[in-house]
């Protein structure tokens, strides 16, 4: 199976990368197995400085790593370089932080000592998505390897350049060979080694189809598996928001990443009191975004990955429409090279349309009406996905009310739902199960064993 990497905004081809042969796969998964018996035996300073070393690497290389993400995928130079500063920190965050985040902990019993120890698992497979291509990698690397795990990375197919990179860098960072590599493979390469006993647990990022079928594969085989998924996150534009500061964060909330972001607010659910306003401000604001060359600085948003990517937003859309959606601005496929898609805002979407039941993984902002913060947040929850959601309001029992009420694994109120080191990511419901990054997430794929002393 071949990689290949396709520029999003020309349609051209950049390169084709050979995919790994069975016994290549075979030697790199050999590789960790025996990586890991002695990794796992290293101390935190000694994983710290080689985390540091990479993230220095990192730091050095950062225009040309950011310039090779537009180029993949099409986000903005400005965001690739805000990625890449991300990813840095996290290294860096997980190389002072580590050592804390699994001290032993001593709980009080009828023993003279008793408590937990955080010890690594093995190999894990990390099966990760093209949209934030270096970042949600270094979210699993950065964690799992500093709590003394080794990792394979199936990245995916249209992120080449990036996975290759990665593959890369922590070689140079002088980690041991088998500590972390990347594997081109195909979707059955994948099944085997999920069942490979030498591989301990999975985790993916993907989309609700793809967790599914991991899922299985890793339950049929015994092993631990972490899945972040899709969401359709709720933004709530309560009667205290402050419109001002609010429309145009509802702007980067929707269009950010290119609109392809499973933490992307799709729904926007608005008090009736505050929806003229928000829906006059929001729709001029999601027309005047620039849309064009994501290696311009000036360019806001970019193109959508793929042709099928942009082929696919816009038959929600169209459907939407045809059922008796209101199309307040975009909705049309633009002309000429690459795959672009207009900022789109809609309301009055009928709940059996597409864009009424389904995850919007573009620039389409679905705008919905409700009396009262409480139907809003009831209509937050009308939806089988839970990643994150966010409210917006300046009443601090609006805010409690809605963090307390909304069914979702984040809540962030007056702020654009991020994920960030200091903090568990992941969700609920159809978004998937377990947590990535702070204490939760680097203690997802250790043996948390209890020991007591009589």
């Amino acid at each position: 199976m071949a990689y290949i990497s396709t520029n999003p905004t020309t349609g051209e081809v950049i390169q084709q990368y050979p995919g790994h042969t069975p016994r290549e796969v075979e030697s790199a998964v050999a590789e960790a197995a025996n990586a890991f018996q002695e990794w796992r035996a290293t101390s935190f300073k000694e994983r710290a400085d080689l985390m540091n070393h990479a993230a220095e690497l990192l730091e050095g290389e950062l225009l040309t790593v950011a310039t090779q993400l537009t180029a993949e995928m099409g986000k903005t130079i400005t965001a690739a370089k805000g990625e890449v500063t991300k990813c840095i920190g996290t290294m860096r965050y997980y190389a002072e932080h580590a050592e804390a985040l699994l001290a032993d902990e001593i709980i009080e019993s009828s023993a003279s000592r008793s408590g937990i120890r955080y010890e690594p698992l093995g190999t894990v497979l990390a099966i990760m998505p093209w949209n934030f291509a270096m970042w949600q990698a270094v979210r699993f690397i950065a964690p799992s390897i500093m709590a003394g795990n080794c990792g394979l990375l199936k990245h995916a197919s249209n992120v080449p350049g990036t996975a290759k990179y990665l593959g890369e860098l922590f070689v140079r960072a002088g980690f041991p060979v088998g500590v972390f590599a990347n594997l081109f493979i195909d979707h059955q390469t994948l099944a085997d080694l999920i069942a490979d006993d030498r591989i301990v647990a999975v985790t993916l990022t993907g989309s609700e189809g793809a967790g599914k079928t991991v899922g299985q594969l890793a339950g049929a085989n015994l092993k631990k598996c972490v899945l972040e998924l899709g969401g359709s996150d709720a933004f709530i534009v309560a009667s205290s928001a402050d419109l001002e500061r609010t429309i145009p964060l509802a702007v980067t909330a929707r269009v950010q990443n290119n609109g392809q972001s499973c933490i992307a607010a799709k729904r926007f659910i608005v008090v009736k009191e505050r929806a003229d306003d928000f829906l006059k401000g929001f729709v001029e604001a999601m027309a005047a975004v620039v849309v064009g060359d994501p290696m311009d600085a000036a360019t806001v948003m970019g193109p959508l990955v793929s042709a099928s990517q942009r082929d696919e937003i816009d038959a929600q859309v169209q459907d939407s429409v045809a059922k008796g959606a209101t199309l307040h601005t975009g909705g049309k496929k633009t002309d000429g090279p690459g795959f672009f898609y207009p900022p789109t805002v809609l309301s009055n979407v009928p709940r059996d349309s597409r864009a009424g039941c389904e995850e919007l993984f573009g620039p389409v902002a679905v705008v919905e009406v409700v009396n009262s913060l409480d139907e809003a947040i009831e209509l937050a929850n009308a939806t089988p996905w839970g990643l994150g959601g966010s409210i917006w309001a300046t009443d601090q029992e609006e805010i409690d009310k809605a963090i307390a009420g909304i069914e979702a694994g984040m809540v962030f109120a007056n702020a654009v739902v991020a994920s960030m080191p200091e903090l568990p990511f992941g969700g609920i419901k159809r978004s998937g199960y377990g947590r990535e990054l702070a204490s939760q997430g680097i203690r997802e794929f250790t043996n948390i064993k209890s020991f007591y002393v009589s």
